[in-house]
């Protein structure tokens, strides 16, 4: 038995509410898919949430596939709906064959029988310029990850078909990438990457947020091969050290840390309507309230869904439930 594991499991279950007074719980949903498209300028996708919000849009899983193959989103079956839903968890920040591993992995896809399933149904072209990918790796000595031939042939199409999906998204990585690199080798210049705005002055880069937040990166610098890296905490080692980074990378940080802006620019709100805040975990607020029907989820996820000025066209929406011992829903 995993001890470390059970209680890391069991750490939720310690926070109950006292006497009188109830956990009132909500999340944002897909805060990160969301910024993602709202951010790069992918209208097609923030309309596609919009829409899926009043009730009159389709599953956004099933949207993705279709979108990668040039297919009605009607005709996505289940199995490829959990595809769709990998696509989009890996390939939003420039992710391909590690990424798409991981979260299939976390999905219990499996992904030989994936392979075989998707192949009589993905376009011809698709799978030849795959095909293309899958042999420049090889003649370049990159990791395909032990991956049967076939099967890395076809996680290709998914990871190309999802970016083919989002050009605003995909072309923002790049741009993103040469636009730091631009701010870094300008001292005292302010360059413009859509809805940011990226300056180095002196020892650091910062990335101006929509929300008016500055995403931070301490000695920043690029090599003789254009590649970028600042100073920080390695995630593995805990040391401070050297960091590479690449426009995916930087766009992720970009949106997790707008992600984290929206979430607590309706945190007063939430306090006014007497909702006191307990814990906040990644896109979702633990509150404790009186136990009566007053306090309520529903009120609560109107209230850290509620239009912003920053972002007040950026579609939102959250759900969550109440308890009187913390649990994951």
């Amino acid at each position: 038995m995993n001890v470390m594991h059970l209680l890391s499991s069991a750490i939720r279950g310690t926070i109950i509410a006292p006497p009188g007074k109830k956990l009132v719980i909500s999340d944002l949903a897909n805060i990160e898919g969301r910024d993602a498209a709202w951010l790069a300028g992918e209208d097609w996708k923030t309309a596609a949430f919009r829409a899926y919000d009043e009730g009159t849009g389709p599953d956004l899983y099933k949207l993705a596939y279709a979108k990668s193959f040039g297919m009605s989103h009607e005709d996505v079956t289940k199995d490829q709906r959990s595809i769709g839903k990998v696509q989009e968890l890996a390939g939003q920040y420039q992710g391909s064959l590690g990424a798409f591993m991981t979260f299939a992995a976390g999905y219990g896809i499996d992904l030989d029988d994936m392979a075989a399933k998707a192949l009589p149904t993905i376009p011809s072209e698709a799978l030849q310029e795959a095909a293309g990918l899958y042999d420049w790796y090889q003649e370049k000595g990159l990791s395909t990850y032990a991956l049967k031939a076939q099967t890395a042939i076809v996680i290709f199409c998914f990871v190309q078909g999802w970016r083919a999906g989002h050009p605003a998204i995909s072309s923002y990585w790049k741009e993103l990438e040469h636009k730091v690199v631009l701010a870094v080798e300008s001292p005292g210049k302010t360059v413009v990457a859509r809805k940011c705005k990226i300056r180095r002055d002196g020892a650091w880069l910062r990335i101006l947020m929509p929300s008016g937040r500055y995403l931070c990166y301490p000695h920043p610098r690029v090599d003789d091969k254009g590649k970028i890296s600042y100073m920080g905490v390695d995630q593995f080692t805990k040391k401070w050290t050297r960091i590479p980074t690449y426009g995916g990378r930087i766009f992720e940080n970009l949106c997790q840390s707008f992600a984290r802006d929206v979430l607590f620019d309706h945190m007063p709100a939430v306090e006014e309507a007497g909702y006191a805040i307990v814990l906040r975990v990644h896109d979702e607020l633990v509150t404790e309230a009186p136990d009566t029907d007053e306090y309520n989820s529903d009120q609560l996820s109107a209230l850290i869904s509620a239009p912003l000025d920053y972002c007040a066209d950026m579609p939102l929406a959250a759900a969550g439930f109440e308890a009187y011992r913390y649990r994951k829903d």
